[in-house]
């Protein structure tokens, strides 16, 4: 397999672990339920581990890609851009996760800061993982990027005259 592969293989999990951490450390939250906040804190942690994987592959992938057609170097910069502003927010989200961990099972007094300060951090995340999806899709998606024009509406290949 390739960086290419391997990127693909490893990238999703940033944003969906993000995604899904955030909203079970708010149910655990809500519920002020220690174990279900230690849950999003390890999927944090995970998320952040893959976003290393992810930022690893990404480059062999750019170097595989960059000279397709109708892909573009300024594309990829930009989903590069905004993939590598996401993996320091991850990095800074799984240190805040181990802390949460620690907090949570020491019972210390710091534990509820540490929750909302991982909420605030994992908000921010999920933020920037959705451009980072979207500019990573639009790498090959060409329907999904905002100058898309079709240039063949017909979808049973028949042109109408």
């Amino acid at each position: 397999m390739t960086d290419a592969h391997y990127h693909l293989v490893v990238n999703h999990f940033p944003i969906i672990g993000t995604i899904f951490g955030l909203g079970i450390l708010t149910v655990g939250m809500f519920l002020k339920e220690n174990t279900v906040k230690n849950v999003s804190y390890v999927l944090f942690i995970v998320s952040a581990v893959f976003a290393a994987f992810s930022m690893g592959t990404g480059e062999g992938a750019e170097e595989m890609v960059e000279e397709m057609p109708n892909i573009g170097k300024h594309i990829i910069h930009e989903h590069e851009e905004i993939a590598e502003k996401l993996a320091l927010v991850l990095y800074l989200l799984g240190v805040v996760s181990l802390l949460g961990l620690y907090t949570n099972v020491k019972n210390h007094s710091k534990a509820k800061l540490i929750s909302f300060l991982a909420l605030t951090v994992a908000l921010v995340a999920v933020f920037l993982a959705q451009q980072v999806g979207t500019t990573g899709g639009e790498i090959r998606h060409t329907e999904i990027r905002k100058d898309y024009k079709a240039t063949n509406t017909s979808t049973n290949g028949d042109n109408e005259d």
